[in-house]
């Protein structure tokens, strides 16, 4: 029997029979305002004219560390959302007063970005949340946070189960909450960058009893189509190509949309040679069924983790006189597509264009990949000595030297043994998970990019240990292939057994921390891996590793024996620590969607120890998306250095009012009416990106004095 804690104050029935009277425009009901992620709101008590007198109406403390990317959702008064150890919470939405807390016991620390509400029924008074917690989606009652006993296995599911594998070997989670279809709960999930990890599949439950209904398998089976853009059988072993950063919903037309990741592992594709459809593919699926009726792929053959990073955006364009129903699609690339929705054709031309072949063993990159025409990129492509940055002299002169040693051919370079490629925009993107906002009153869409660059490089080794191999097969991606790290987001390992208990660091590894999923490694390889993190330096480089280097381009000799894995995740980063590229670091874009040309360009965020210097319109890295009104106005956190929110003009980019959080607010903004008063809210957590900052868990609303 399971132990699950509740705690109460004042009975939430009460407020539930306190709704609003014009709920439809004064919820936010789903983490993206809408089943079609617009961020938008009909709501404009705010409005340009009254912004700035925004103050802070409440504040609710979780009284936890470890950081918040959650979205709440908003239903008659009431306030749905996480703490950062994923305990899920229920507030009165206009005091933020705690109505009840539900902790299912379970150890997560991941993201965790929102909750589905789903109500039905013919009353339509039969209502559950539906929760991911690490590998379960729980049902709750609304009223009382208490699991249903009805769904699943005493209130839950296990999504390990059902994929065709061990799910004791299984490790998946939802970043990002489900899109609901009638009695439906559509679900994909989080997974590892690397073997073993399960396959992507997207799958439908019944709301009322947790039954599987459908499944979309996106690593394809015999006789099913893809199967052949992938190895014989490889739907037994490769891992991913699944969907983290959400759906959306085309109720009318019965179609859920779904963006996928790359398959793993990530950068070395020698096991899964081919296109690897359905990974990094745009999806329409019957949302009844599961089955495929058309879908895009952003990327063949991924080698660079270029995920489709966000929800996709429901919109209707005007072209030729009739109104065509559109879906929008933001990149890693820092591009965007644009399709209609019932047929897959694109809205804008894409060109396949040749790609570059790849120079590591056994490795064989795409012929070819897209690249959409319009609308242009709303983040840099290509990185010259003149786009180096200019904050000073010096960190100029070294960015100059640094470039020249990196290889530098512009998009879908694979990366080299032994020498630095650069990417760009980075492998954060671009676009991330945040998703743009849109008007649906004018066509504009608003996307927050980041505008920094990356480096990787693969790195041969044999695995002088076998505590060694499993760190470089399951760690070295993110952690480097020494354990030295890439501040600020991933930590140097090296001394961690000074730092953690051997228990401590199994129990990261088993539950996750941060951006780190779950890994279930167990008995003598994880010994094994924990001997090797006690070491205090690595061995000397083997002969093999010191005499590395690529063989001509288009090789296809393959070593068995050698293994090639990314040295890890690197900033290009001057020795400052900023960003070596020129800036703005980070922009806010406003895209006429009818005619693919932008309207407006701005930066977004700061650094405030270079503002103090007179450097203020740097723009920062950010995460977390806008939220846009028919009050005129466009709100947005995200930036990680600054704890930031800001109101704009949606016309014209001008800056209305901001005010500081407590801690960054890498997540997206809400707005509701309660009583007649019309809030906002953001969740305040900081970032593991950020080392200048704390990290915790605060929301905080902000309303018109009364």
């Amino acid at each position: 029997m399971r132990k699950f804690r509740f705690f109460a104050s004042i009975p939430l029935l009460l407020a539930l029979r306190a709704a609003p009277q014009d709920a439809a425009h004064a919820n936010w009901p789903n983490i993206g305002a809408s089943p079609g992620n617009s961020h938008y709101s009909t709501l404009q008590q705010i409005n340009r004219s009254n912004v700035s007198r925004l103050k802070v109406a409440w504040t609710f403390q979780t009284n936890e560390s470890g950081g918040l990317e959650t979205t709440p959702i908003v239903v008659d008064g009431i306030l749905y959302a996480y703490t950062p150890s994923q305990k899920v919470i229920a507030l009165d939405a206009a005091t933020g007063n705690l109505r009840w807390k539900f902790d299912a016991g379970v150890k997560a620390t991941g993201p965790n970005r929102g909750i589905t509400l789903w109500s039905g029924g013919r009353s339509g008074n039969d209502k559950r949340l539906l929760a991911g917690i690490a590998n379960f989606l729980y049902a709750l009652d609304p009223a009382t946070g208490r699991p249903i006993p009805t769904f699943g296995h005493d209130g839950r599911i296990d999504l390990r189960e059902g994929l065709g594998r061990d799910p004791q070997l299984q490790s998946i989670a939802l970043t990002t909450p489900g899109v609901l279809y009638k009695d439906l709960i559509i679900v994909g999930g989080r997974t590892p960058e690397t073997l073993p990890a399960p396959p992507g599949d997207i799958r439908a439950f019944d709301v009322h009893t947790g039954a599987l209904r459908w499944s979309f398998h996106t690593i394809p089976h015999p006789g099913e189509p893809g199967y052949e853009t992938w190895p014989p059988d490889a739907w037994k072993t490769a891992g991913s190509a699944n969907n983290w950063a959400g759906m959306a919903v085309d109720a009318e037309r019965g179609i859920v949309y779904v963006p996928t990741g790359s398959a793993v592992p990530d950068f070395y594709g020698v096991s899964r040679l081919g296109d690897n459809l359905y990974a990094n593919t745009l999806l329409a699926l019957d949302a009844a069924t599961g089955k495929r009726l058309w879908h895009f792929q952003g990327v063949h053959h991924d080698l660079w983790d270029r995920d489709f990073p966000a929800a996709p955006i429901l919109v209707s364009i005007k072209r030729g006189g009739k109104l065509v129903p559109a879906i929008a699609q933001t990149t890693k690339q820092g591009t965007l597509y644009l399709f209609d929705r019932t047929t897959g054709k694109s809205l804008f031309p894409i060109e396949e264009r040749p790609a570059l072949t790849s120079p590591t063993p056994g490795e064989i990159a795409a012929k070819t990949q897209p690249y959409p025409l319009q609308p242009e990129p709303f983040a840099p492509q290509a990185v010259t000595e003149d786009t180096l940055t200019q904050r000073t002299p010096e960190a100029h002169a070294w960015a100059v030297n640094r470039l020249r040693e990196m290889r530098n051919d512009g998009q879908f370079v694979p990366l080299s043994v032994g020498k630095d490629t650069l990417v760009t925009p980075s492998f954060e993107g671009g676009a991330e998970w945040g998703g743009p906002a849109l008007d649906p009153q004018t066509g504009i869409l608003y996307i927050n990019a980041n505008n920094y660059a990356s480096m990787g490089a693969l790195a041969v080794h044999t695995g002088d240990s076998p505590g060694r191999a499993t760190y470089l097969s399951q760690c070295s991606v993110c952690h480097g292939d020494h354990r030295q790290g890439s501040a600020p987001a991933f930590p140097s390992l090296l001394g961690i057994t000074q730092r953690l208990t051997s228990a401590e660091i199994t129990a990261a590894i088993h539950d996750g921390r941060g951006r780190m999923p779950a890994i279930p490694l167990q008995g003598k390889p994880l010994t094994e891996l924990l001997t090797y993190l006690a070491t205090p330096t690595d061995p000397p480089p083997t002969p093999e590793e010191q005499s590395a280097t690529a063989p001509p381009a288009g090789s296809k000799t393959h070593d068995s024996a050698a293994q090639y894995t990314m040295t890890g995740y690197r900033r290009f980063n001057d020795p400052d620590g900023y960003p070596a590229t020129a800036t703005p670091w980070g922009t806010l874009n406003a895209l006429d969607l009818v005619t693919g040309i932008y309207l407006w360009k701005i930066p977004l965020g700061q650094y405030p120890e270079l503002a103090a210097q007179g450097l203020p319109d740097t723009g920062s890295e950010n995460y977390g998306g806008p939220t846009v009104t028919a009050g005129g106005l466009l709100f947005i956190a995200a930036t990680n250095f600054d704890h930031k929110i800001r109101a704009f003009d949606k016309t014209t980019g001008k800056l209305l009012w901001e005010a500081t959080l407590p801690f960054a607010g890498n997540a997206t903004p809400i707005t509701y009416q309660v009583n007649g008063r019309q809030y906002l809210v953001i969740a305040a957590g900081g970032s593991s990106l950020n080392p200048r900052g704390a990290i915790g868990g605060v929301y905080v609303a902000f309303a018109l004095p009364e």
